[in-house]
């Protein structure tokens, strides 16, 4: 996908049906620590977007992630059910190999900076196995089964506006996919007070 002029940026940190400041959710992502590859080409895609730092939220290394799967807010899951999800992820995921990916090349969307993930596959049945853990404890799994497209954003859209000027900006710079390797699957309580996603982790998972 590629932003023309007429495909406008759109501001990302709109409030969601259910969120407000204050509000915490669990959540299950993948994260980046150690992941000195997927650093380097998040600067890389940072110092090329820097003269829109003020249209766009440039992610820094603390923060980038991949979305997997939900859970549901603090306050309406107790955290007795959160931590029974965690021992039951723990038994499934004992039996998922660690694999490599590689994040990008970059799509451009209208409210973020992607970086797609492959082997989608791989990561979707890490995602398919934290979904068993939520349904061994809970009556219902939250989102949907289908439609995951596993990626890491590094920025998003702050503000509406057109895309071409952060498209030409990009399109002038030449950016190596990064590679990564998957051994866990971090269980978080998230937030975004701040225009940005914040966590604090509740439990790391390894892969088998």
């Amino acid at each position: 996908m590629t932003l023309t002029s007429s495909n406008a940026l759109r501001n990302h940190w709109w409030w969601r049906p259910g969120w407000s400041v204050g509000r915490r959710f669990y959540t299950w992502h993948l994260t980046w620590e150690g992941q000195d590859d997927v650093h380097r080409l998040a600067a890389e895609y940072r110092d090329a977007l820097a003269p829109f730092a003020g249209e766009l939220t440039l992610i820094p290394d603390r923060w980038l992630h991949l979305t997997m799967q939900g859970i549901g807010f603090v306050g309406e899951v107790a955290e007795r059910d959160v931590r029974a999800i965690a021992d039951a992820a723990s038994e499934r995921l004992a039996s998922v190999p660690a694999f490599d990916v590689q994040a990008g090349p970059h799509v451009l969307a209208p409210e973020a900076i992607l970086l797609p993930v492959q082997p989608a596959g791989s990561v979707a049945e890490v995602r398919s196995a934290i979904r068993g853990a939520i349904g061994d404890v809970r009556d219902a799994v939250p989102e949907n089964a289908t439609g995951f497209r596993p990626h890491v954003s590094v920025a998003y859209s702050a503000s509406d506006g057109p895309g071409a000027p952060v498209e030409e900006a990009l399109g002038a710079r030449e950016f190596t996919p990064a590679r990564a390797r998957v051994t866990n699957a971090d269980l978080i309580v998230i937030h975004r007070d701040h225009e940005m996603y914040e966590w604090e982790t509740f439990a790391t998972v390894p892969l088998g």
